[in-house]
């Protein structure tokens, strides 16, 4: 009984550290569980009220929603805050969803792309790392420091500000300001 007990602790112990090393991380105040998808967590997350009214407004709930798997960039509202005065509610009208949606579609890569991921993807690139984006765009990410940043092309700059929210059909990258196509 004793040999049974301590096998299925070992394998408890993998499937673990294999499953569930997607940890539940706080963000905006709310928490991000990695068996949710990435609209239903980001709607709890009190720090990106607007992007998720972007997302609404540009019609990308559904593709959010779906299986992807996607790496989502995800701007703050303080991120937001940054671009010139009146910009977001030009964006979120019904007249601009085509500019809006590239500039979201912008943020987001095809595939699962963790930290380490990206890190190994700079290292292998000798300290740049370039990504295509959902929208065709290209952003390019590197270490300063400890800093993970992202760079556009139009030479524009975001911090990583919360690596590794993971959710069921990608991972969330929070970031601090709006990167533009």
């Amino acid at each position: 009984m004793k040999k049974i007990l301590t096998v299925m602790a070992l394998v408890a112990s993998v499937f673990t550290s294999q499953s569930f090393a997607q940890k539940t991380v706080m963000v905006g105040g709310a928490a991000m569980y990695p068996t949710k998808d990435i609209v239903d967590n980001a709607v709890n997350s009190k720090d990106h009220t607007t992007l998720v009214a972007a997302v609404k407004a540009a019609g990308l709930v559904e593709t959010l929603k779906s299986d992807g798997p996607f790496t989502v960039f995800a701007p703050t509202n303080a991120a937001f805050d940054k671009l010139p005065a009146g910009t977001v509610g030009t964006l979120v009208k019904p007249e601009n969803k085509a500019l809006l949606t590239a500039i979201l579609t912008y943020h987001v890569v095809a595939g699962k792309h963790s930290a380490a991921d990206i890190a190994k993807a700079i290292k292998k690139g000798n300290g740049n790392a370039e990504f295509k984006t959902v929208n065709g765009g290209r952003l390019w990410a590197m270490m300063q420091g400890n800093d993970l940043i992202l760079k556009d092309e139009k030479g524009g700059t975001s911090k990583v500000t919360i690596a590794d929210v993971f959710q069921k059909n990608g991972v969330i990258h929070v970031i601090d300001t709006v990167v533009m196509p």
